[in-house]
Parts: structure tokens; C-alpha cells; sequence
């Protein structure tokens, strides 16, 4: 059931709108003014907010801005819905990052019919973000496997090496010291691999195989270590 959550400081208007959405089968949270409308979008996540624009103390264009700037709420559409219908209130509105915005008095097909895009919107935006999300759990496993197995397979060798030469009656300290620094080298190599993916924040792909694709490691700090957006 998607949720939805209303925002608006007329108890009548959210009633209304409260009424025809829970008629449809909507889960309906309520908030009646904006620091309250901005707190329950960050604690109940809902699907889509319907957002009055007059309102006392903090604004819908000033809720709007606040929650399409912050991280966790920044994916969640938000519909205006004011009286208030000149094209620069609707610029205004757009401009905060508001996804559509409705005329009041609502009328109830024209609120369903944006509710239910608005929705669409958000499920295609999950199945996108989860497809990028099992794109770069895969490409990073291709890029550990491909980077460390090289060191690793050193340590195999070395180690093979070490146990020949302790199997020996006459033990050569050099040649057991020459292993150990081989060791030391591709722990190095492991442990630089492991340290670039974890400061990549902004993944830049690389093809691998035809069908896979694996992280660059090769890219400037400023691109690896940039915040995302």
C-alpha cells in the first residue's frame, strides 16, 4: 500500500484530500504545518507528499526546497496544491523541485490522475536505483577479484616456497626473507585496492568482459572522492 502524506494547515482541506485518497486505498499521514510536514517525510518515508503552498511559518516552497535538498527525502515526489495558479507560482514551485503541482478546489479525477503518475514516477525511480545498485555490488566484485587475485596468487606461491625451503635440512634465512617481502608487497597491493574502493564515492565503469563491467581504479581523487550528488 503506498503511502502518502499530506501537508497542509486547513484541517478541511486535508480532511478532503484525506477522505478521497483512503477512499482509493491510500495510507494517509497528516501534518498541519510545515516543520511537522518536513519531520514526518523524514521519519515515515512516505511514497509521495501533497503539499499546500500558503501556509504560517515555513512555506510549501520553503518544505519543498528543504526536502528535495535533503539526502533522504530528495526521491520523494512532492505535488503542490494551492488556490494560487499564476505561472509564477507554478515556475516558483518547479523550481524547488516539486514533480506537478494542482489547482484547488482539487477536483477527484484530476487528484487520482496526478497521485497515481506521480507513483509511477517513484516505483520506475526504485527499479532504477536498485538496478544501479546490484550493477555496482557486481562490478565491484569483479574489480576485487580481478585486482587482488595477482597479489594473492604471489602469497600462494611464496608460501609454497617457504614450506619447500623449511622441508630442507640446511634452511636458507635469505631465501625465506626474500619470501616474506613478497608477502609484504601484495599485502600492500591488497590493502591499497581495498582503500580506493572504499573512497570511491561516484563509480566510473570500465568494460571488463562483454557483458560485465568492473570499477576504474584509475581516477583522479577529485573524481573518486567527490561527494555524490
Amino acid at each position: 500500500m503506498n503511502k502518502i502524506l499530506i501537508i497542509d494547515d486547513i484541517p478541511e482541506n486535508v480532511f478532503l484530500l484525506q477522505d478521497r485518497l483512503e477512499h482509493e486505498n491510500y495510507e494517509v499521514i497528516t501534518a498541519y504545518d510545515g516543520e511537522t510536514g518536513i519531520q514526518k517525510a523524514l521519519s515515515e518515508e512516505p511514497d509521495l507528499i501533497l503539499l499546500d503552498i500558503v501556509m504560517p511559518g515555513l512555506s510549501g516552497i520553503e518544505v519543498c526546497k528543504t526536502l528535495t535538498h535533503n539526502p533522504d527525502s530528495k526521491d520523494i515526489p512532492i505535488i503542490l496544491v494551492s488556490a494560487k495558479s499564476d505561472a509564477e507560482d507554478l515556475r516558483e514551485g518547479l523550481l524547488a523541485g516539486a514533480f506537478d503541482y494542482i489547482k484547488k478546489p482539487v477536483n477527484r479525477v484530476e487528484l487520482l490522475a496526478r497521485v497515481n503518475s506521480a507513483l509511477k514516477l517513484r516505483e520506475s525511480h526504485k527499479i532504477l536505483l536498485d538496478s544501479e545498485a546490484v550493477n555496482t555490488f557486481t562490478a565491484t566484485v569483479v574489480t576485487a577479484n580481478h585486482k587482488i587475485k595477482q597479489p594473492l596468487t604471489l602469497m600462494n606461491l611464496s608460501l609454497v616456497a617457504i614450506r619447500r625451503e623449511l622441508a630442507k635440512e640446511d634452511i636458507s634465512r635469505e631465501a625465506i626473507s626474500k619470501r616474506l617481502e613478497y608477502f609484504e608487497t601484495a599485502i600492500k597491493e591488497i590493502n591499497n585496492v581495498l582503500e580506493q574502493l572504499n573512497t570511491i564515492r561516484k563509480p566510473v565503469f570500465s568494460d571488463y568482459t562483454k557483458n560485465i563491467k568492473m570499477i576504474s581504479l584509475d581516477q583522479s581523487d577529485e573524481e573518486s572522492k567527490a561527494p555524490s550528488k
